[in-house]
């Protein structure tokens, strides 16, 4: 059985099981009247425990109207600063105040470095990097990202270092934020420029909000093009039948719930980069928690070891491919649309509220506790991990007691012996992403070919990838509150060149090991598997690693 649902540029192709199971869901969706109601931003539509948070949680539905007055200045802004000779711009955000705009300048074509890490080897390098011509896009939601917080405060002191003060200063701020926020008042007393969003918008929703065009379109994306594509997708999104959205939502829902609760997320010629990631965050924390959820994997393609048929996955192509149980075609704009509707939708049909993330704030607060007993007591006795289990070389394995195997290859393969059927191993690495660290990345594919190798071609273990802190804002509440099946593989290295939060007791190294720390408590606390390979040399232990699984 294939089923294909198309409107405005727009395809959604579903076959096999993935269309006869969507169905069942799709007419269920249809006679409770679910297009209607969403059009109409009833909130009683994910149940009454919902309504409070549902309630001021869709203003994502009109946003290809109510973002348009932002097009106009935000180009006009652009072309200022061009004129001005500050034509680098630096994203400082977590979450979903940057996975959008990277979608969207990466496939544009256009440079915007997204700075969303502690890691101090990155954030060093990145203010050192055309200062002169920078402006820095700050964007928070709440206004209390620790991360974003420390971003901000640290290209404070580099323009000052640099002499940059006064009304030059002012120039090298674009803020993002929600109305009243704490952030909003420390913006607008330093005189920076301020942009508010819709606070009826939640973070992961916010695509084509201020959060995702204002540093895409300063960067010189096109993004009235996104909302033009958005816009013509809206009608069909208000309908019961031919309606892409709920077709993918109902599909989504409807696997989940049948036991196919891993996403496989490739690319196939779709011309978009990087959607996989923002789809991931999207998903994962809207639907994973209350020990449910959709796990996305995001895969480097459609050959990817990892994208095959198993009892406890359905694959998700962008693009053009016919192997797929989905196959998703249509302009960013409206995908960005498009996937949002689609995961309320599957939300509905898991019973979950697909707007609120009721885990995310554990590691925080671990975070804080240990940032605070580093204060105390020093980073050094706040932050030790005791003595490694293992020591293999540049490598240190802190698996409390769970990994006995002789060399660093045996004790990954004991780490893939302890998923479970249907389970999962989440690759977590506080890493330098965009510099020498960045193959980590690598690992994904190699433990997913040495996974197989160990279990055979009947059973699959899915394995996922994230940079930490940024799979915090993302995968992370999926981690804590969906289906407990997950085995977890944290990656922490030494620090060469730490660099100071200027007005706090701390180090980017000191919160990016507190982060670290902070979330394998919180996962340990589950008695999940969880086990912290730290690089006692970051290029030396990466080597190992990847040795090990490729031999």
């Amino acid at each position: 059985m294939t089923s294909v649902v198309t409107a405005a540029g727009v395809s959604v192709t579903l076959r096999g099981d993935a269309a006869e199971e969507a169905e069942t869901a799709l007419q269920r969706l249809i006679s409770d009247g679910v297009p209607g109601a969403l059009a109409a931003k009833n909130a009683s539509l994910w149940g009454p425990d919902a309504v409070s948070e549902a309630g001021r949680r869709l203003g994502w539905l009109d946003l290809a109207q109510t973002s348009r007055p932002l097009v106009g200045p935000l180009n006009e802004l652009a072309a200022d600063y061009r004129a001005e000779g500050l034509d680098h711009f630096v994203l400082a955000g977590m979450g979903g105040s940057s996975l959008a705009p990277e979608v969207i300048t990466r496939t544009a074509g256009v440079e915007l470095t997204v700075l969303d890490t502690t890691d101090p080897h990155q954030v060093g390098r990145v203010i050192a990097d055309r200062l002169e011509r920078t402006v820095v896009v700050v964007a928070s939601k709440s206004g209390g990202t620790i991360e974003t917080d420390s971003h901000r405060r640290v290209f404070e002191q580099a323009f000052a270092d640099a002499g940059i003060t006064g009304d030059a200063l002012k120039r090298r701020f674009v803020v993002i934020t929600d109305p009243g926020s704490p952030l909003e008042n420390t913006a607008r007393q330093a005189g920076y420029h301020v942009v508010l969003a819709d606070p009826d918008v939640g973070g992961r929703y916010s695509a084509l909000s201020a959060f995702g065009l204002v540093p895409s379109a300063l960067a010189g994306a096109d993004v009235g093009r996104l909302l033009d594509e958005a816009a013509e997708l809206t009608p069909a999104l208000r309908q019961p039948y031919d309606n892409p959205g709920l077709a993918l939502g109902a599909a989504l829902g409807a696997a989940a719930a049948g036991g196919h609760d891993k996403l496989l997320l490739a690319d196939a010629g779709s011309g978009i980069t990087g959607f996989g990631d923002w789809a991931e965050q999207l998903i994962a924390e809207s639907t994973g928690k209350e020990g449910k959820g959709i796990l996305p994997v995001v895969l480097e393609g459609v050959d990817a070891p990892g994208f095959a048929p198993s009892p406890d996955a359905r694959g998700a192509v962008l693009g053009s491919y016919d192997a797929s149980a989905i196959t998703v075609r249509g302009p960013l704009g409206a995908q960005f649309l498009l996937w949002e509707y689609a995961t309320a939708v599957a939300g509905r049909v898991l019973g979950i509220n697909p707007f609120d993330q009721p885990n995310v704030q554990e590691s925080k607060d671990n975070t804080g506790a240990l940032l605070k007993a580093a204060e105390e007591q020093g980073p050094a006795a706040a932050l030790a991990a005791g003595e490694p289990d293992l020591v293999f070389g540049a490598v240190e394995v802190h698996a409390d007691g769970a990994i006995k195997a002789g060399s660093l290859s045996g004790a990954l393969e004991e780490l893939l012996g302890l998923i479970p059927a249907h389970g999962y191993l989440a690759v977590m690495a506080y890493l330098d992403r965009t510099g020498r660290d960045a193959g980590a990345a690598a690992l994904r594919e190699l433990l997913a070919v040495r996974a197989q190798r160990l279990r055979g071609q009947q059973s699959t273990a899915h394995v996922t990838f994230g940079w930490g802190p940024r799979f915090l804002h993302s995968t992370g509440q999926y981690h804590k509150g969906g289906p407990q099946n997950g085995v977890f593989l944290q990656l922490t290295g030494e620090v060469e060149r730490d660099v100071p939060v200027p007005g706090r007791p701390y180090t980017f190294g000191t919160l990016q090991l507190a982060q670290a720390v902070g979330d394998l408590r919180a996962l340990r606390s589950r008695g999940r598997p969880a086990v912290r390979i730290h690089l006692r040399d970051r290029a030396e232990g990466l080597a190992q690693l990847l040795d090990a699984l490729e031999n």
